[in-house]
């Protein structure tokens, strides 16, 4: 007689939630779901319909308590009963109401280890909830990291007010370092994005997009986006050098620029500099 083997699932049966430390609500979820020799057996809601035909003693009673058809629990049986070796269910005859159906050994054997599995799984999601608040973060974090693109800079943050326009909106987003990134999108990219106040975002902008000045104190600039800090590496090439910045407050913003340029501005590590990029120079994106 082959024995049924419980295997967890993602299902939300059980389910616990806690907040990680970004105020992330992170939900676990867990079943148990049954199989012999890799066929389906069951799960809860087949082992809900034989507690079921346990209390009322009729399968279409039982059928009717959670929501299945006559025909649809009579599958169920007979794929349990041929699955299990043995019956779990059988036919009673005779009596005042005419007969009807009932458990067998079995099939109460059946739930009540079923249940035991349940609590176990119980305590192992609810161990492993109790973990969450401390692989939350890295988890996010790794889910961003995989992330590809060919930006070189990548800002994380949380959209602070979205001002909508006939074809284009202005998107802000708050980033590391209390600093604001805006960005210019169609109307319909925002729309299928679920740019909303208080949304998780990401905005690209590649090193070529940027403008380093060296000086911009006392200077007014059309573009939107204004990042100050100090140059921490500077990486000639045969045409262009890289330049990288660590912004005031956290984060870094590569640029490339021309050796020409390099060289006539300075740049050097230690130095103070800016980067400057237009809005309409930022990509956004969501986290999927």
């Amino acid at each position: 007689m082959s024995t049924p083997q419980a295997t967890a699932t993602d299902a939300p049966n059980t389910t616990f939630v806690t907040d990680s430390p970004t105020n992330q609500q992170v939900e676990l979820h867990g079943s148990i779901w049954m199989t012999i020799g890799g066929t389906n057996f069951g799960g809860a809601g087949r082992i809900g319909l034989l507690a079921q035909i346990a209390e009322s003693g009729s399968i279409s009673k039982a059928a009717k308590a959670i929501g299945m058809s006559y025909k649809a629990a009579w599958d169920a049986i007979d794929i349990m009963n041929n699955l299990a070796g043995q019956p779990l269910v059988e036919r009673t005859v005779g009596g005042k109401g005419g007969g009807g159906t009932r458990l067998t050994q079995r099939g109460q054997q059946l739930i009540d280890n079923f249940k035991t599995i349940e609590n176990e799984h119980r305590r192992f999601v609810e161990q492993l909830c109790a973990q969450a608040d401390g692989i939350a973060d890295d988890y996010l974090l790794i889910r961003r990291m995989s992330m590809k693109t060919s930006a070189r800079n990548q800002f994380l943050g949380k959209v602070s007010a979205v001002h909508r326009g006939a074809v284009n909106d202005e998107i802000e987003l708050d980033v590391k370092g209390g600093h604001k990134v805006v960005a210019t999108v169609t109307h319909e990219s925002a729309e299928n994005l679920g740019l909303k106040v208080g949304a998780e975002a990401f905005a690209l902008v590649k090193a070529s997009s940027i403008i380093v000045v060296a000086d911009s104190e006392g200077a007014r600039f059309s573009a939107r986006n204004h990042l100050t800090g100090k140059i921490s590496r500077v990486q000639p090439g045969a045409v262009n050098t890289e330049v990288v910045i660590e912004v005031n407050g956290g984060g870094t913003v590569a640029a490339i620029v021309t050796n020409e340029s390099a060289q006539s501005l300075g740049l050097a590590e230690g130095k103070t500099a800016s980067a400057i990029f237009k809005a309409s120079s930022v990509i956004i994106g969501v986290p999927a």
